[in-house]
């Protein structure tokens, strides 16, 4: 077996024991230690994650941002991979991450891009800006996430950022039904954070802002040449653009 590299694999976690076998085990052979922080499953999560070889902790949920920075604070090793539950690194990545590490070349930058596709109910999705989306997930593990209640990112203030063409795959939904209700919590986390900070929406910005998603990723970027799961994929998310601005509209 391959020699680990000094990277501390960490994924946060809740029930998400159909899955989290998948993303340990892609960075298991990988990483010199891989950490699962566990906000309270009732499932068999936890035991699907030993069984493959994470340490598992607890933490009270504490929100996305701060959830994550809980689990990089864990971290014992020089470098952090951070993977959501429900990504995993195709067969590839590894050799490609071990390809920048062998040359040294991980030292010239503290935050490593790597490219994330994602797939929706058994389609990968190859076009439409989610086949080659650009991701920071290999860091020093002295950075932390902004506060934020949803769409959270590192700070990246004064940070040399590189690319690895290591590719993470992204599961994105169990169900259709499934990824509509967390569309639309992210709407509402959304709209709370825009509000709260004293932004607001016009009468048309639902309607605006969806019909540019729709022109920009379904028709620009080709959505639509991944077939009917992409064009699924794609009205529910011009719907949780719509749904996020209509509820930043003044009251």
């Amino acid at each position: 077996m391959p020699t680990a590299l000094p990277i501390s694999g960490v994924v946060i976690a809740k029930n998400e024991a159909d899955r989290i076998a998948r993303c340990v085990g892609s960075m298991r052979a990988l990483c010199s230690e891989v950490l699962v922080l566990d906000s309270g499953s009732s499932d068999d999560t936890i035991a699907r994650a030993t069984a493959a070889g994470a340490r598992v902790l607890h933490q009270d949920w504490l929100g996305f941002a701060a959830q994550k920075n809980a689990a990089i604070a864990a971290a014992g090793q020089p470098w952090v991979l951070l993977l959501d539950a429900d990504e995993w690194l195709d067969a590839r990545a590894p050799e490609r991450l071990r390809e920048l590490f062998a040359g040294g070349r991980v030292e010239q930058a503290d935050v490593w891009r790597l490219v994330r596709r994602t797939h929706f109910l058994g389609k990968a999705l190859n076009f439409g800006g989610w086949g080659r989306e650009s991701v920071e997930r290999l860091f020093r593990p002295d950075l932390r996430y902004l506060p934020a209640k949803v769409h959270e990112r590192l700070d990246l203030s004064g940070k040399r950022i590189g690319r690895v063409d290591a590719r993470i795959e992204h599961d994105t939904a169990r169900n259709a039904d499934e990824y509509r209700r967390k569309l639309d919590r992210y709407a509402e986390l959304f709209a709370e954070q825009r509000v709260a900070a004293g932004k607001r929406a016009g009468a048309l910005a639902p309607a605006t802002h969806a019909l540019f998603y729709l022109l920009k990723n379904f028709i620009v970027r080709g959505g639509f040449l991944d077939g009917p799961r992409g064009w699924q994929y794609h009205a529910l998310h011009a719907r949780y653009v719509w749904n996020k601005y209509r509820q930043m509209r003044q009251p």
